[in-house]
């Protein structure tokens, strides 16, 4: 400064001016360095860091530079500066130093923000991270970065201790409390999700009270966010799914097999022993022939053994078409191509009621998702309503309009 005093004198500059014009000379000459130390950490220092960065055989640091923290922290040069030249300017020397300070503190902030985003960036990357998700301990992070780093600011701009202005936080911990009830709830549900492997990203969940039914894509500090079937995006609470019942379909999806629990109801009517055409028809048929031999031979040692009297249909031993059927659709489903060999596999009869007697197939899919688990369900029932009345059976159906109008023309024509 004094150079440059002493240097206007000897142009002959008027002396009332010359530390007016000394001071706007060290100023421009300070933001040409702060522009052109920028300059060459932009152009320079960034494009080498970054070109070393994308032609190694890493890919984390290829993140980082995405989260542009490099870019961020070079923001930090003109700060330092302008700093280190706060004695140049003695009157205004303090100002500057804080107000540069405060700049640096403010840089520094958003560096770290972009650290803890390119962590959990990098994290994500990673197969863990849908089972032990951080993304709400990355958030908690961010508030308590904020948190401090506007303690630090203040205290930075007031000239006090950072611990002063702490101490006085203590009287409104009951409003922080109160403002951030959710953020600790939903850490708290966090901790408790994650260390129970409640819920990962990418599991299908269901939660009525919430009408979510979908798969689960984010889960962050306070919520869950669900993508419905239907495209919609649900956001439920985290701490409504420690709190509240919800159903994962998470068991389904690692075994393999996607359960098939369906009925077909017969007419009760249908309903009848097997006579001696219909078993040799029965014969016939490719996946019960030995079924059907071994047990004729089996009624008829019986039916021997102990002299059973034939003439009357309820004596003794006989196949009725309903057992027939039932044994005939649970071969079926153990050749099946699509149903799961290694799990349950039942065809069973439940209590029969006003709409005849439902026949239930308990059974699994080998494929879950969900629109070739429908079609194979679907292909399943069509076979079997197609060959019902092969073995004599009827499916139940309440009277349609259509039967109604058939029944009153068939009665005119009578």
């Amino acid at each position: 400064m004094d150079f440059i005093k002493s240097l206007l004198q000897q142009w002959g500059v008027n002396g009332a001016i010359i530390g007016y014009a000394a001071n706007i000379i060290m100023i421009l000459f300070i933001a040409v360095v702060c522009i052109l130390a920028n300059w060459i950490t932009q152009k320079i220092v960034l494009r080498t860091i970054i070109h070393i960065v994308n032609n190694n055989r890493y890919t984390w640091d290829n993140i980082i530079v995405e989260k542009r923290v490099f870019h961020k922290l070079s923001q930090l040069v003109p700060a330092i500066i302008i700093y280190f030249s706060a004695p140049v300017f003695p009157a205004y020397q303090g100002l500057i130093e804080k107000a540069a300070l405060t700049y640096t503190i403010i840089v520094a902030i958003l560096v770290l923000d972009a650290l803890l985003n390119a962590f959990d960036a990098i994290y994500r990357s990673f197969e863990v991270a849908k089972i032990r998700p951080i993304r709400g301990y990355i958030q908690v992070a961010k508030i308590v970065l904020f948190i401090i780093g506007g303690i630090i600011i203040i205290s930075n701009l007031i000239g006090q201790n950072p611990l002063i202005i702490l101490s006085g936080l203590g009287a409104l911990s009951a409003v922080l409390m109160l403002i951030f009830k959710d953020s600790i709830l939903g850490l708290v549900a966090g901790i408790q999700l994650s260390s129970n492997d409640m819920v990962r990203v990418g599991d299908w969940i269901e939660m009525p009270k919430y009408d979510a039914n979908g798969d689960v894509i984010d889960i962050t500090l306070n919520t869950v966010k669900v993508m419905n079937f239907d495209k919609t995006i649900t956001m439920i609470p985290s701490y409504a799914l420690i709190s509240d019942s919800f159903k994962n379909w998470r068991g389904m999806q690692a075994a393999g097999g996607r359960r098939i629990k369906r009925s077909i109801r017969i007419d009760t009517s249908s309903i009848r022993f097997c006579t001696p055409e219909m078993i040799e028809e029965f014969r016939k048929i490719h996946y019960i022939s030995d079924y059907i031999a071994s047990r004729s031979d089996e009624i008829k040692a019986y039916n021997a053994q102990h002299a059973v009297n034939r003439e009357s249909n309820v004596n003794g031993r006989q196949l009725t078409n309903i057992g027939v059927f039932r044994e005939y659709i649970h071969r079926y489903l153990q050749n099946h191509p699509q149903i799961h060999k290694d799990m349950t596999l039942i065809v069973r009869q439940l209590e029969p009621g006003d709409n005849g007697l439902p026949l239930e197939i308990y059974a699994f899919s080998n494929d879950i998702a969900w629109a070739v688990y429908e079609g194979i369900q679907a292909d399943i029932f069509d076979h079997i309503f197609a060959v019902a009345p092969t073995f004599g059976l009827r499916a139940f159906q309440n009277p349609t309009g259509h039967d109604i109008v058939q029944l009153k023309e068939e009665s005119v024509i009578s």
